[in-house]
C-alpha cells in the first residue's frame, strides 16, 4: 500500500514539473496492448500492422514530402472554413442576444437549419460547386457557424441585465455598453463556442475530405483504402487524435481558462 502510494505521489509531483508526460503515460498501456497484439499475430499483419509499421509509414511519407502536403492542406481548409464562421457566428450570436425581434426572427430559421447535419448538404452543394474547395469551405463553415451562435446567444443573455442599465445610467451609449460590458460577459461562452465549433469543423474536414476531396488528411485514407494500406489509414486516424489534441490541450483550453478567469465572475 505505502509503496503504491509513493508511486503515486512521485507520478503526481512528475506530471507537476513536466504536464506534457501527463498526456503521455496513459497511452502508454495502449501502445503496449497494440504491439502485443500485432506481434501474436491474432489477426493477418496486413489487416492490423503494429506501431512499428506505422511509425516506417509516418517517416516514408514525411521523406516523401506526401505528408506534410496533405496536413498543409487540411489545416489551410479548416483554419480558413473556421475564420469564415466565426466572422459570421459571433455578429449574429451578439444580434440574436441583445435584440428579442432578432431572436424571434432568427431563432426559428437558425434551429430549422441546425437540424440539417453538414453531410446532409452535400449532394446539393455538389451539383452547385462541384467537387471542390468551395463545397469543402461550406460544409466546415456551416458546421462551425451553429456551436458558435448559440454560444454566443447564450453568453449575451447570461450577462445580468442590471450591469448594463448601471452603464447607461452613468451615461454610456450603447455601443460602449457593448463593447465594455456585454462582450467581456459574454466571453467565456463565445471561446467555449469557438472551441466546440471548431472540434465539430475538423471532423466535417476530414469527412468532406473522404467524400469530396483530392488532397488532405481524410483523401490520404480514403485513397489508402482503395490500395488496401491500413497502415496509412491508422496512420491518419493518429495523426487526426495527436493533432486535435494538440490544438485543443496546448491553445484552446488555455485560452478558455484564462478567458473564463480574468472574466468569470461576470457570467456567474
Amino acid at each position: 500500500m505505502n509503496l503504491i502510494l509513493k508511486g503515486w505521489s512521485a507520478y503526481t509531483r512528475m506530471t507537476v514539473r513536466w504536464p506534457g508526460v501527463a498526456a503521455i503515460i496513459p497511452f502508454i498501456p495502449v501502445v503496449l496492448l497494440w504491439t502485443i497484439v500485432s506481434e501474436a499475430s491474432v489477426f493477418p499483419r496486413a489487416f492490423f500492422p503494429g506501431p512499428g509499421d506505422v511509425v516506417r509509414s509516418f517517416l516514408s511519407l514525411t521523406y516523401k514530402g506526401i505528408l506534410p502536403d496533405y496536413l498543409q492542406d487540411s489545416l489551410i481548409r479548416l483554419i480558413t472554413g473556421a475564420s469564415v464562421g466565426m466572422a459570421l457566428g459571433i455578429p449574429l450570436g451578439i444580434l440574436i442576444g441583445t435584440s428579442r425581434w432578432a431572436h424571434r426572427i432568427c431563432w426559428p430559421v437558425l434551429l430549422f437549419f441546425q437540424a440539417i447535419g453538414d453531410i446532409a448538404w452535400l449532394p446539393i452543394l455538389l451539383i452547385w460547386f462541384g467537387f471542390g474547395l468551395t463545397t469543402m469551405t461550406f460544409v466546415i463553415v456551416y458546421t462551425v457557424l451553429f456551436p458558435v451562435v448559440l454560444n454566443t446567444v447564450l453568453g449575451v443573455e447570461s450577462v445580468p441585465r442590471d450591469l448594463g442599465r448601471a452603464a447607461r445610467s452613468l451615461g454610456a451609449s450603447p455601443a460602449r455598453v457593448l463593447w465594455e460590458v456585454t462582450l467581456p460577459g459574454a466571453l467565456p461562452n463565445i471561446i467555449t463556442g469557438l472551441r466546440n465549433g471548431l472540434g465539430y469543423g475538423w471532423r466535417a474536414l476530414i469527412a468532406v475530405e473522404i467524400i469530396v476531396g483530392t488532397s488532405g488528411i481524410g483523401f490520404m485514407m480514403f485513397d489508402a483504402r482503395r490500395a488496401g494500406s491500413t497502415v496509412e489509414i491508422i496512420l491518419g486516424m493518429i495523426i487526426l487524435g495527436l493533432l486535435w489534441y494538440i490544438v485543443d490541450a496546448w491553445i484552446l483550453a488555455p485560452i478558455e481558462r484564462a478567458t473564463g478567469k480574468r472574466w468569470g465572475l461576470v457570467t456567474s
